[in-house]
């Protein structure tokens, strides 16, 4: 089988990549930090368990570079 020319995968650079793991750090942080609604939704939490092992796994100084993505410094 063969792909047609408009259904060619892109591979991403360095910088959209970094991009896409800081969103998931980012949502998987809010997520994890939402509180839970007292007798409305008592086990609405749920977040990647992929993300959390690899932020468990980051460095100190790798995991603040990831929550500062994006900030003008």
């Amino acid at each position: 089988m063969q792909m047609r020319d408009d259904h060619t995968r892109r591979h991403l650079n360095v910088d959209e990549k970094q991009a896409l793991k800081a969103e998931a750090i980012h949502r998987f942080l809010q997520q994890y930090a939402r509180k839970a609604q007292k007798g409305t939704e008592p086990n609405d939490r749920k977040y990647s368990r992929d993300v959390e092992r690899k932020v468990r796994q980051m460095k100190p100084q790798e995991f603040d570079s990831f929550l500062r993505y994006g900030e003008e410094e």
